[in-house]
């Protein structure tokens, strides 16, 4: 028995159970730093969406990560790419039409939102689509290159001012340039509770939460269920890589992974495999990225550097590739503790020892440590910048993981590919009487 299947065995409810049991387990944590941080009411539920958004965010791209590299063993680097093609395509559809004088330097086709959404994972997708046919003939660190490559030209090219601003269709439509694009168009939940025609009950929520928030309590309830929206999504893109790896196309897409050439020998057109899966991938990617900004009120094509990729891998690191369960535990435990732990760890330091002088610069940190032997300069200066050590953080335990657990804290689930059971029977009657069975096969 694997890992993976022995945890979720000891776990009541098997993937499900352990999903919750982590999550629970993440919130009892950010509950307890609350109070140590002396939050009200009011804040102990801002710090539980935060953390629910970003457990959301990542746990949906690590999935979607995990359809290229743990079920197909395609290595992408350049996540953020089709993220943002997401994202400003989602913009371009659905940002109201240009008025003069307005906010917004650039205007939309002021489609609705639903439209635009679409449209941006059509888009992230047939970005995958340009990328894959020329680029899965490669292999391993080449395709990487290619994938890295393609994001930093997607990302220059927003930043371009040939694109700031441009006509389409009679509408002065563009991506902002450097300056940024602002999504003025209507709130998502609005949208969605208006589509849904349960708009004037979600304000009749809103109403009624005053009780627990006297004071302007939309934008709680809006993080709350923004951040349940989001987990709604996550139980989608697990249901819907579930089914493909149980399918017989995600049968072939392991195939592909373990040895490309055997299933080629098999009759298996791997490259028009690869390619599905690569577009595939690419639209949920995109779908991350439109859920992760559409809230924001802007974005800027610097958001998407690569460490946001950088980010992903290590949430997909720390589940486990291969596994659909541990990828959403390993967007769990990265946003929970690699991403926004450090932030509340210095909070909390700083809130139970209000009076640390910390060292202003490394070389006075280090000094006393190594002329005197006294570590405390030294760890005063690291909490104090913890901030800006986050990567370094990061580094260290994925180095820690590759050399310890490379499989990750679930691993691959180990499969039978075989849709029946091949397990010989304990007994069976022939003609000569009852033969024992042995062991599976």
């Amino acid at each position: 028995m694997s890992v993976r299947d022995d945890i979720a065995a000891r776990v009541p409810g098997g993937d499900t159970g352990l999903i919750v049991l982590v999550l629970a387990s993440a919130y009892l944590l950010y509950v307890l730093a609350g109070i140590g941080l002396g939050y009200d009411l009011r804040g102990q539920l801002n710090s539980i969406a935060t953390l629910t958004f970003y457990i959301g965010v990542f746990a949906m791209l690590s999935l979607a990560l995990n359809l290229h590299w743990g079920y197909t063993g395609l290595f992408n680097i350049g996540i953020v790419g089709f993220m943002a093609v997401g994202v400003y395509v989602m913009a371009l559809v659905s940002k109201p039409t240009f008025v003069a004088g307005g906010a917004a330097q650039v205007g939309g086709l002021g489609l609705p939102l639903w439209v635009g959404i679409l449209a941006g994972m059509v888009a992230a997708a047939l970005l995958g689509l340009v990328v894959a046919l020329p680029a899965l003939r490669l292999r391993a660190d080449y395709l990487a290159i290619v994938t890295i490559a393609m994001s930093e030209i997607v990302r220059f090219s927003f930043l371009s001012g040939e694109l700031q601003q441009f006509s389409l269709f009679g509408n002065t439509v563009g991506f902002g340039g450097g300056s940024g694009l602002i999504l003025d168009f209507v709130p998502p939940l609005e949208a969605l509770f208006q589509s849904v025609g349960l708009w004037g009950v979600y304000l009749g929520l809103i109403d009624a939460f005053q009780v627990i928030v006297p004071t302007n309590p939309k934008p709680v309830v809006d993080g709350i269920v923004y951040g349940l929206l989001l987990l709604g999504f996550v139980t989608a893109f697990y249901w819907l890589l579930k089914r493909t790896g149980e399918s017989p196309f995600g049968r072939v897409l392991k195939a592909i992974r373990e040895d490309e050439d055997v299933a080629n020998a098999l009759g298996k057109d791997t490259d028009k495999f690869k390619i599905k899966s690569f577009m595939l991938g690419c639209a949920l990617m995109g779908l991350a990225g439109i859920l992760w900004l559409m809230p924001q009120g802007a974005v800027t094509p610097n958001f998407f550097r690569p460490r946001v990729t950088f980010f992903v891998w290590i949430a997909l690191i720390i589940g486990g590739a291969g596994s659909n369960t541990g990828s959403v535990l390993g967007g769990a435990v990265f946003a929970a503790v690699l991403y926004q732990g450090p932030r509340y760890f210095q909070n909390l330091v700083s809130t139970v020892f209000p009076n640390l002088d910390s060292p202003s610069g490394f070389g006075q940190a280090i000094g006393p440590f190594i002329s005197q032997l006294d570590p405390v300069p030294f760890l005063l200066y690291t909490v104090d910048s913890i901030r800006q050590l986050q990567l370094v953080v990061m580094g260290l335990v994925l180095i820690w993981l590759m050399h310890n657990r490379p499989e990750g804290l679930l691993g691959h689930r180990k499969e039978t590919a075989s849709v029946i059971s091949l397990s010989r029977p304990k007994s069976m009657a022939t003609d000569g009487g009852t033969v024992e069975g042995g062991e599976d096969e």
